[in-house]
This record gives C-alpha cells, structure tokens and sequence, in this order.
C-alpha cells in the first residue's frame, strides 16, 4: 500500500478559513473549528492543502502498518461542507432526523451549511464518533 499523501502541514489553519472567499462558508468554518476544538480538547492542524483536523488517532492500516490521522475534521469542499467523523455517527434514526439536511458516505457527513443542521445534535454526534473512537482505540482525549 502507498503512503498517504495528507498528512499534517505547518500551514495556518486560521489562514486557510481567512481565505475562503464566501463569507457565510467561512463563518461555518469558524463555528465547525470552535466546535471540533471543544470537543476534542485539541488545537486544529492541517492535513494536506485543504483538511482541518483535531486531535491524533492512530489505527493499523490493511498492511498493518499504523497510521496516523485525525480524531475528526472538515473540508470547505465546493459542493458541500464535508465533516470526518472517524468514530461515525449515525446515518439514519432518530438522530439522523433530528440533524437535518445532510448527506453521508463512509465517515464523512456532508453540509450545505450549518444553518441547515440543528448544533446541539451535530454536537452530540460528535460527541458519540470520539467516544466511540476511543473504545476502539484511538485516544479521544489528546
């Protein structure tokens, strides 16, 4: 298996949200990184050109190599806004319905905007994924 190519950069997280021209993106950002900081404890990182990221997880990759990644994390993707829950959520439910208009695939849950998301569920799901994560194994704390 190839090395992955996003890994964490020196870069500035607040300069790469400074620089997202729209502005009610860039405040969803803001919100997404005072968000994630809360809840992981962890100052955000970027990983790669375009990825924000809280808080270290490492997990053994398919060839049993361990890897290292992010508890969870977001992208100002031009479709949508994309939020990496590496613990998961759930992607149906009562929960899911109380969220609001999302999409999903795999770990990553997909935002037009946090307007269109109820916060304190988005909070509690995030809340879940790290404690998930860390009964797995992946330190939810750092």
């Amino acid at each position: 298996m190839a090395e992955l190519k996003t890994k964490t950069t020196g870069a500035s997280v607040s300069a790469f949200i400074n620089a997202i021209p729209e502005d009610d993106r860039r405040r969803d950002c803001k919100a997404l990184v005072a968000i994630m900081q809360k809840a992981t404890k962890s100052k955000p990182k970027m990983w790669g050109p375009s990825i924000v990221g809280f808080g270290d997880y490492a997990y053994v990759n398919s060839t049993k190599k361990p890897q290292a990644w992010f508890q969870c994390g977001f992208s100002p993707r031009k479709a949508a806004l994309t939020l990496y829950l590496m613990g998961g959520y759930p992607k149906e439910g009562p929960v899911a319905e109380r969220l609001g208009k999302f999409s999903a695939g795999g770990s990553c849950l997909y935002l037009k905007s946090l307007d269109d998301v109820h916060l304190p569920t988005l909070k509690t799901m995030l809340a879940q994924s790290l404690k998930r994560l860390k009964a797995h194994g992946g330190d939810a704390s750092r």
